[in-house]
This record gives structure tokens, sequence and C-alpha cells, in this order.
């Protein structure tokens, strides 16, 4: 079978035959031996090219159904062409449903959401209702009546592509519905580790020297397409199989629970001090009038790296001096190298096409020091 690629806003109607061969029903092996080439969302540079077996994405499917209680029907509002919106296609081939889908040329909104979730009740008879998003989406859905109404109506909404705000999963799970944050790539056929536990069948390491998270299992993808360098990299041998080598840091507790700190090379080295983005992220959230933050390291000639945040305020920043208030807002929280010395105000976090943060663009707004001009 001819190895199947998805392009952007690939309709439901054009690859549900092609799908359900690869994966199967839920009772039913695939008929063929194929797989889909998906890419990468390109938070570390050029996006990738990575080839899924279908069995890899059937063994996915089967050990989210078993964690979230069933199969079910499924509202997709994520693009086809990356590993998340792919996924909402093969579980639905999976369970033999068919998904009511958002239109991807317009924007997401909670109207529309919540027009999404009413066809999906009124016309599914699968006995779940899901979704996957990202947590800008979910915060949308939250500010917004309607949209807050429908996640009500869900049973499970699976959350991945980055790092989720705690106070936004509570906010989240106030509305009855059952939240997962998903950790996972597109090489691990997206999230194979829920609530920080790895899904059935899957196995979960760290590296004890740098912290580096390791992910095996069936889920793993075959490798990157033409690229056989980079796939013997990156996916590796041992006596307890074979593994994808991620670009996180993370660590395991005592149940074996993943904690992920962030991405190797998102660590901030400032003065020969460490800074965790996450942990400042944490703290500036949890400020009033802070809607959202996104920290990274900004060149500099004389620390190398100073500590930058890009900063969504519920209203606009009052007075000239608002930064450096916040500054002293942190103070109690944070030591003195983990403060942001650049901070801009942003109508949003600048986002990459999956839904993950724009790091690259968000350095190139700090080093200018001028406000987002993204779309409210």
């Amino acid at each position: 079978m001819t190895d199947l690629v998805l392009p952007q806003g690939a309709p439901w109607d054009d690859v549900r035959d092609a799908l359900a061969d690869l994966v199967g029903r839920r009772e039913d092996p695939p008929t063929h031996d194929g797989a889909v080439v998906v890419a990468t969302s390109g938070s570390s540079g050029t996006p990738k090219r990575v080839r899924l077996p279908g069995t890899a994405l059937r063994a996915s499917g089967l050990a989210t159904a078993r964690v979230l209680g069933g199969h079910g029907g499924w509202v997709l509002a994520l693009p086809t062409h990356h590993v998340a919106g792919l996924q909402v296609l093969a579980r639905s081939a999976l369970a033999g449903s068919t998904p009511v889908v958002l239109d991807p040329h317009r924007p997401f909104t909670g109207a529309a959401f919540a027009d999404a979730v009413e066809r999906l009740v009124t016309s599914s008879e699968a006995p779940l209702r899901l979704t996957s998003l990202v947590p800008t989406q979910l915060r949308r859905l939250l500010d917004d009546e309607a949209g807050h109404e429908a996640l009500g109506r869900l049973d499970a909404v699976l959350l991945g592509g980055s790092a989720a705000d705690p106070a936004l999963l509570e906010d989240a799970r106030a509305t009855g519905c059952r939240v997962v944050h998903t950790y996972g790539m597109s090489e691990t056929s997206g999230g194979c580790v829920y609530d920080g536990v790895p899904l059935p069948g899957v196995r979960v390491r760290v590296d004890p020297e740098d912290s580096r998270i390791h992910l095996g299992g069936p889920v793993l993808a075959d490798g990157y397409l033409d690229n056989p360098d980079l796939t013997h990299a990156r996916f590796v041998h041992d006596m307890e199989g074979r593994w994808f080598v991620t670009d996180d840091r993370g660590t395991l507790d005592a149940d074996g629970r993943l904690r992920v700190l962030g991405r190797v090379d998102d660590v901030i080295i400032t003065g020969g001090h460490k800074v965790e983005p996450r942990d400042v992220e944490a703290v500036l959230t949890a400020l009033p009038g802070v809607v959202d933050a996104l920290v990274v390291g900004v060149p500099d000639p004389e620390w190398g790296q100073v500590v930058g945040a890009l900063v969504v305020r519920a209203g606009d920043p009052a007075g000239a001096d608002w930064q450096a208030r916040l500054r002293e807002a942190l103070r109690p929280s944070l030591p003195p190298h983990a403060l942001p010395r650049r901070v801009v105000a942003s109508h949003a976090i600048p986002l990459l096409p999956s839904g993950k943060p724009d790091r690259f663009r968000a350095v190139d707004l700090l080093r200018g020091g001028r406000m987002d001009t993204l779309p409210r």
C-alpha cells in the first residue's frame, strides 16, 4: 500500500477508507501494511516528515479508548496534517464513527465549537463525546459562554501541544468535562502519556545524566522519511527494546508518573544560572490580570541570555512603568536571576500552525522590545 500523505485540511470523506485500511476496526486488524506521513510541528526548526505505520496508530487508538472508557464520536478542531488532528481521524476510523469537522478556513470560536458539539450530540450514536484541543483553544472556549457550555456536554477533552497552566485545567474541569493533559509528539503517534501516566504498552524512562525523556512501545514511528541518519540517531535500540529519544527533559516520581520540565534547549542560562521557563511562566500567570505568558531566553552580550517574557494581560498595560511593577510583583517568588529583564505586552501568544508556542517569533519580539501586533 502506498504511504498516505495528508494535505492541509484533508476532508474526512477523502481519507476515511484509506485510514480504515491502515488502522482497521476496533475488532479487526488492518487489511494493509501501510503508513501515514505526517509533518512535525516545527517547534525546534524545520519540520520533519515522520512515517507512522498503521499498527502504531491502531495501538495508540486502542490504548486511548481503554483509558477513556471506550471509543467515541469526535469533534475535529485541529489541522489534519499534524498528528493531533490526524489522530482524531484515525480514532474515528477505528471506532467506525464519523467526526464532526470544524471548518479549518474559519476562525475558531465558541459559537462554532458549540455548533459542532450540538451536531455530534444529535447525530452520533457513539457512547462517548470527545475532542482534542490545544491550550489556546481551551482558553477561548472557557472565556465564551457558548463554548463554556459546550465543554460541559463532552465526556473528555484531550489537551496537548504544549504545557497547560494548572489554573486553566482547573477552570476547564469545573465545567464537568474530563480534561486529560497529554504528552507526546509526531514520532509517538501523538499523545502517549496521559496526565503523567503512560498509555498501556508505552514505556517511559529518563536519562539520569541530562534528564532527557525516552519513549518506547508499539506507538513509535518507523522513522523520518528520506533521512536514515536522523532516524538512526533518534530511534535507538537496547536490551529493553526500541526507544525514541525526545528533545524534552523530565522527572519520574516513585509511582512512575512523568513530569515534563521543558525542552532541552529551552533552559535559559543567564550569567551562569539556569532558569526553567515553565517555573517563571507559572508565577507570571498566577499574578492578577495576567492571562497568559511565554518565557524564553533572549541573547544578550553581557549575560549570554536574559529572561524574556511575552505577557498577555486582561487589559492594556497601565502606565509606562508597568514592566518594572510586574518584576517587583515577581520578586518574592523568584530568585533575582530568574526575574524577566525584558517584558513585552502581547495580545496573544504567537503560535505555530500546530498550536504550539512559536518561540522563535517570541524571541524576535522581545529583542525588538515592541508590543506585539497579533490580532485580538
